[in-house]
């Protein structure tokens, strides 16, 4: 599918044929565009479309190159970020001249927003590099609003984890398998928006090259430098996130330790509490022919009793030097 802009009094307006208006077309957005449909932006602009399977390298050079005095930018970028398993995959961005490419084979949210917006607002969005530095800039913002939903959900994490009711209630509340799945999920999100920051990154790069060959205007490059300064601060910020990340990680298998340890320690206690009644029983159950007490009235109140103090005994010592 081909969406094709025009620019109407300093707006966007989607044009009904790309063909048909070829002339005054400024963006065109291709969503997992057939072969008759990339032949047909080749044989527009002159310039080769890449393939998925070309868009897909992870080599600088196959994502940020010249051709045909065309730019072409790929980066990685995520959509359906509403749930906690982020479709990544590749968009390419196409500079040829005063006309902007995209090329794509999913729907993130930037792409909806931002034509919406430009078609209300005019955003000053009327050739191919404003376009693009919009588009980059309505990315970031996006980029920016996913860290900021997935730090609030890790301080949450936090909190179940380092939660100050130390009752045995609470202790037992805490489901660490689901608290390890969460956080699991959390690790994969800030992964990956951190390399699509990366991509970004890299592409706001090439972009101030290109821009200073293809003599952009002074605002467009200031746009671009201020761009790269929140791509930069935003990869900082999920850097921090994951360092966060792996600390509630090891703070929950650390949680996790613990609990298994004072398992062990009861039933470690327990069996040393119930060997010395067990030893008592064992010598009075041998069948010897002298042996007291068997003959003796208090014989097996006695046994009783030695049984319970040796049971008492061993708790009472380990209570006082805090075992227990």
């Amino acid at each position: 599918m081909i969406k094709a802009f025009v620019v109407d009094n300093d707006r966007l307006r989607l044009a009904d044929d790309l063909l048909a208006n070829s002339d005054k077309v400024v963006w065109a957005d291709l969503v997992s565009p057939t072969k008759e449909e990339e032949a047909a932006i080749e044989a527009w602009l002159g310039v080769a479309i890449p393939t998925r399977e070309e868009m897909e390298e992870i080599e600088i050079s196959s994502r940020l190159y010249v051709e045909d005095g065309a730019y072409f930018m790929t980066a990685i970028l995520p959509a359906q970020t509403e749930a906690d398993d982020p479709l990544m995959s590749p968009v390419t961005f196409v500079l040829a001249g005063n006309r902007l490419i995209t090329v794509r084979y999913h729907e993130p949210k930037a792409f909806k927003t931002f034509p919406q917006r430009a078609e209300k607002v005019a955003t000053g969005c009327t050739s191919g590099d404003t376009i693009l530095i919009g588009l980059l800039e309505a990315i970031v913002d996006r980029l920016a609003d996913i860290l900021e939903r997935a730090g609030r959900d890790i301080e949450t994490i936090s909190r179940d984890i380092f939660q100050a009711s130390s009752t045995k209630a609470s202790k037992r509340n805490r489901d660490f398998q689901e608290l390890l799945k969460a956080i699991g999920r959390k690790e994969d999100i800030a992964s990956s928006i951190r390399d699509s920051l990366i991509s970004l990154q890299r592409l706001a790069g090439f972009l101030t090259h290109a821009s200073t060959q293809t003599k952009m205007s002074k605002d467009i490059r200031a746009r671009i430098k201020t761009l790269s300064r929140d791509v930069l601060s935003l990869a900082d910020h999920a850097t921090f996130l994951s360092q966060k990340i792996n600390f509630l990680l090891d703070a929950t298998l650390g949680m996790i330790s613990i609990e298994q340890n004072a398992i062990i320690k009861i039933f470690s206690v327990a069996a040393v509490i119930f060997l010395p009644p067990t030893l008592v029983a064992s010598i009075y159950g041998m069948n010897f022919n002298v042996m007291p007490e068997l003959t003796w009235n208090f014989g097996y109140p006695f046994a009783i009793g030695l049984m319970i103090a040796s049971a008492i005994l061993p708790f009472w010592y380990f209570r006082r030097r805090g075992w227990l």
